[in-house]
């Protein structure tokens, strides 16, 4: 699925699913073997494979949902 990454007024990382209207906080990011995963404040995880470093924001890229 498509998500927009962006910083908040406060700086917080947030993602954006147009999709299902949903724009979240991300309470925390790992590295896993299916790329860079965040963990979402609502409980969902996100997977990014190859998101380049240093992160430049606001930008859309393609995510998948872990189970």
């Amino acid at each position: 699925m498509k998500v927009m990454l962006r910083q908040n007024a406060t700086g917080q990382l947030v993602v954006y699913v147009a999709k299902k209207d949903l724009e979240e906080e991300v309470v925390s990011q790992t590295i896993g073997d299916e790329g860079k995963i965040f963990t979402l404040a609502n409980g969902w995880e996100l997977a990014i494979p190859d998101l380049a470093e240093p992160l430049r924001l606001p930008q859309t890229i393609e995510a998948k949902r872990l189970a």
